[in-house]
């Protein structure tokens, strides 16, 4: 069983990220790009999800689970601060696994 860390040491096998960014691709059509960060902003995941149809439903968490290796780092100390609000936010009003 993995243990989930909710900070971003990676000292864990897998750390908890919290959306803070859902936008459009600009180069793709039909593509959604999530990005999901550390509580404290520090680090990121980016998904890229293709829409397929009009019907195409799938449920986007507040927060998914990602092995650390998988994480970027956020260097701008702005957006760093955008995603750790962002993500304290998703936090405060959302369960792990409820759909937003």
């Amino acid at each position: 069983m993995n243990s989930v860390s909710d900070d971003s040491t990676g000292s864990d096998e897998t750390t908890r990220v919290w959306l803070v960014e859902r936008t459009y691709s600009d180069d793709e059509q039909n593509i959604i790009i999530l990005v999901y960060a550390t509580p404290d902003g520090s680090q990121y995941l980016r998904k890229e999800r293709s829409l397929t149809s009009f019907d195409d439903v799938r449920e986007t968490t507040a927060a998914v689970d990602t092995d650390a290796s998988h994480l970027g780092t956020v260097n701008d100390p702005e957006q760093r601060a955008q995603y750790a609000e962002a993500a304290q936010r998703m936090q405060d009003q959302h369960d792990p696994d409820e759909a937003v």
